[in-house]
């Protein structure tokens, strides 16, 4: 196993051991912990971009993390914030904006700013990529953790999802159980994703003041979700213990310090997003 340190420095990321184990093994399984990239490697590289992903795949990450919005020509994008300007600097919304003119804008060096000591000069000048640019690079090499983000804003994504995951041969019937999840915090978008497709599993987001759901609550997520997806600060045991009881994977967001990684995984959680899937490698491969 090789820890990444100074990653962004360096001329090449090594890869380490493929922490995937069995191809056909289910990524579903309850006794399973997987390794989600939060936003690619972000950690080590500008969040959601081609490079981000490329970093996290060859640091044996079981998923790579992506958030969607759409532009205003109807094409799906990986960006986190629907405004644009804490990543590109540029005052505007992703959807009042075409992919041509998405694709103008510097997606990178804002990561070398806020990280002097990582900066590199690779990372400026780095774009936006479209879903369709995600899945054509690593088609079904890796599997994909998927966000609908503001589907309130966004009336035709999930059908554009879901046509975009077939057209690249993601929902085909032979492919290993769990290579791609969608999430969200809106249950009315999982509930019209699992009426369309019941064979995606999708986690519940969910928020900090969610930690009080009961049993009941759990209950009735597991209807159409396998898991949910917390806030590592809002987790104690008995709460993992209480989904869990229901069928349910944990999944705890965003996890970047090796000690808590630590504590979550003693408690029982059956995920961690972190940005630094390095970390979180190393350390289940030592489990």
């Amino acid at each position: 196993m090789v820890y990444f340190t100074s990653l962004t420095n360096s001329k090449q990321v090594q890869n380490v051991n493929n922490l995937n184990h069995e191809e056909s093994a289910s990524l579903l399984s309850p006794e399973r912990i997987v390794n989600i990239a939060h936003r690619g490697a972000s950690g080590h590289a500008p969040e959601h971009t081609i490079r981000s992903y490329e970093y996290a795949k060859k640091m044996g990450t079981d998923y790579l993390e992506i958030d969607l919005h759409m532009t205003a020509d109807g094409e799906l994008v990986a960006i986190h914030d629907q405004k644009l300007q804490r990543t590109t600097g540029y005052d505007g919304l992703v959807s009042d904006m075409s992919l041509r003119d998405l694709k103008r804008l510097d997606a990178g060096s804002w990561f070398n700013q806020e990280n002097p000591k990582l900066a590199n000069p690779d990372f400026e000048k780095m774009k936006i990529p479209s879903l369709a640019e995600i899945l054509d690079q690593f088609g079904t090499e890796v599997n994909y953790y998927i966000e609908i983000k503001a589907p309130s804003v966004y009336p035709g994504m999930i059908d554009e999802l879901l046509e975009t995951l077939s057209f690249h041969h993601l929902l085909e019937e032979n492919r290993r159980e769990g290579s791609v999840i969608i999430q969200s915090f809106s249950a009315a978008s999982l509930k019209k994703v699992h009426q369309l497709d019941a064979s995606i599993p999708l986690i519940q987001l969910l928020h900090q003041k969610q930690q009080k759901l009961s049993e009941v609550d759990f209950e009735e997520i597991a209807q159409y979700a396998i898991g949910v997806g917390a806030p590592y600060q809002a987790l104690n045991p008995d709460l993992i213990h209480k989904i869990k009881g229901t069928d349910l994977l944990v999944h705890a967001y965003t996890v970047n310090q090796s000690e808590e990684m630590e504590q979550l995984l003693d408690w029982g959680v059956t995920g961690i997003f972190t940005d630094y899937p390095d970390v979180l490698a190393d350390i289940l491969e030592d489990r």
